[in-house]
């Protein structure tokens, strides 16, 4: 349900915080007073078609935000879910800006996403109903997820087994028109592949190796130069017997030093500092000895090290620019190899698999037309039971089964569904998307949400004037209807009759003023004594009397008398 509305600098709205309860809230007002633009905004939420058109004027964006709460493991946390957004409180919280350039910024419990996703979810949360807008029960290729939806159980349980089927039978199928459309291709990939996995395999290539090679091959060119820098290095440490090298005279040093070192402080750090160089220069000595030992000329080392790393280099060119990179691609392809690989199948084989597995999906498909057909018998039953109540007791709702043509499977079955209205006797029956009258409309529209508000999981349901072009004792079996529909879900509903007002749970007023010469929209809302004028407004229009007063008391409390008894 919508538990806050935020709206700054939307169109006639400057700034607007309103708090929603639970229940039937009605928003009543005069024409042109801003009722709808508070809807409008609602729908912005819930992933409607935004345009710069709507920011006030004057402003640089306009701001719309709604906290939301949701039922445990209904629809929207399932969503919220697949999105990877934190909802661990069970509230939502969706914003919107539009700004004057057009752009739409969009954010779930603060996560930025576009108005696609922004639109998926809303339609979780919220269904906004108005008197000439086509919504999902008026959208023909929606009826066939509301007949499953009103089955219940049993039926999603038989979807259920036939989709799982219906994946497998189309891989099979895609694997079969892949391999008859494509096979020369197929099997170029397959030879190419398995070509270049042996290549990089047989190179038994190691991450950094490029690397260590490089190093050794700069050793071996450079022999000459880095074995006369060692030896000479070593005869500048140690001397010979003509030459007194560094490390002896260091050591001089140090020894002279050292025996002043005790007679004052500046000698002890001179003697210290000397030491540590002679025991570095030792070190030096010793790792440079070792250096020498170690170097050696070998001819046929540089050969394999070149024709090693041109292996390297051939590699990298193919396939990409690093060792880890190669091994990555190697990796990817093995896993396409295999794949491919376990797609080789006996045609025959295949055929036969694809066979069983369409005799397996009919079978599912003719069990689920089934328990439709036995279901949309009794959703027909249901719905007429409530045009019965509102006055409607001749009309005759039907669910159509559209013939398909053979061998055409659907994710969603083997069938196509249609509602079908006659409001009066003698009259064509037609599709109920082609339904005209206003009047009808409404009414028929409120017996389906009746029965779907339970089925669909949407928590706030807004109908926005669809009372429109009704009067008298089928007012008030609209209002009873929308009160009966607020059992289930959030009801918001903008109305201009007084009996749909009176059957409310909470009454806000809507009026526009002018200020500085800006018009400005506020809300209200209305205690005991507001509601009983509000009421006597619409009744009698502009001169209220203690009459149209004492009727509106009336009204009220038939109201209150009429929840209590329901309850």
């Amino acid at each position: 349900m919508l538990q806050e509305l935020s709206i700054k600098n939307f169109a006639i709205i400057a700034s607007l915080d309103v708090e929603f309860e639970n229940g039937m809230t009605v928003l009543t007002g005069e024409t042109g007073a801003g009722k709808s633009i508070i809807i409008d905004a609602v729908g912005l939420l819930a992933g409607g078609r935004g345009s710069q058109h709507f920011v006030r004027t004057g402003a640089d964006k306009a701001i719309i935000q709604g906290a939301f709460v949701f039922p445990e493991n209904g629809q929207t946390y399932h969503q919220l879910d697949q999105l990877g957004i934190d909802h661990d409180d069970g509230t939502v919280i969706l914003q919107r800006e539009i700004y004057r350039s057009g752009r739409n910024v969009c954010r779930i419990n603060g996560m930025l996403v576009n108005t696609n996703t922004l639109k998926q979810l809303g339609e979780t949360i919220v269904d906004i109903h108005g008197q000439n807008e086509h919504q999902e029960l008026m959208q023909p290729d929606k009826h066939l997820r509301l007949l499953d939806e009103f089955g219940g159980d049993e039926l999603l349980a038989i979807k259920s087994k036939y989709q799982s089927t219906y994946q497998d039978y189309q891989h099979l199928h895609h694997s079969m028109v892949s391999r008859n459309t494509h096979q020369k291709e197929w099997a170029q990939r397959l030879d190419m592949l398995r070509f270049q996995v042996k290549e990089i395999e047989d190179a038994q290539l190691e991450p950094d190796e490029e690397t260590n090679l490089s190093q050794q091959r700069d050793r071996l060119m450079n022999f000459q130069k880095i074995n006369t820098a060692l030896q000479e290095g070593y005869l500048a440490l140690n001397g010979d017997e003509e030459v007194t090298g560094a490390l002896d005279l260091s050591g001089k040093a140090m020894d002279s030093l050292s025996s002043i070192a005790d007679l004052d402080p500046d000698f002890k750090q001179l003697s210290d500092s000397l030491q540590s160089a002679y025991y570095a220069l030792q070190d030096a000595s010793g790792e440079i000895s070792k250096q020498v030992d170690q170097l050696e000329w070998d001819d046929n080392k540089l050969d394999e090290i070149e024709a090693r790393l041109d292996v390297i280099h051939q590699l990298k060119r193919k396939y990409g620019d690093s060792e880890k990179q190669i091994l990555n691609y190697l990796a990817r392809i093995k896993k396409e190899l295999a794949d491919m690989e376990a797609a080789e199948i006996d045609e025959s084989d295949l055929d036969e698999q694809l066979d069983k597995k369409e005799q397996q999906l009919i079978k599912y498909g003719e069990q689920l037309t089934a328990e439709r057909k036995r279901i949309s018998v009794k959703l027909e039953k249901a719905i007429q039971s409530e045009l019965k109540d509102l006055y409607m007791s001749k009309t005759v709702f039907q669910v159509r089964f559209k013939p398909t043509n053979d061998q055409q499977y659907f994710a969603t079955g083997m069938d196509d569904v249609e509602f079908y209205i006659q409001p009066n006797p003698g009259e064509e029956i037609r599709p109920l998307a082609k339904i005209a009258s206003g009047g009808e409309l409404s009414r028929l529209m409120l017996a389906l949400k009746t029965i779907f508000s339970k089925s669909q999981g949407v928590t706030s349901i807004i109908f926005d004037e669809v009372d429109t072009g009704v009067s008298g004792r089928v007012a008030q079996a609209i209002a009873e209807k929308i009160s009966g529909i607020a059992n289930e879900s959030q009801v918001l509903c903008i109305t201009h009759l007084p009996q749909v007002a009176a059957m409310s749970d909470h009454h806000y007023f809507i009026d526009k003023q002018v200020k500085g010469k800006r018009t400005v929209t506020h809300i209200k809302k209305l205690n005991q004594s507001d509601r009983v004028k509000e009421l006597a407004r619409m009744l009698a229009g502009t001169t209220v009397t203690e009459l149209t007063l004492d009727h509106a008391k009336e009204l009220l409390d038939m109201a209150t008398e009429e929840k209590h008894q329901r309850a």
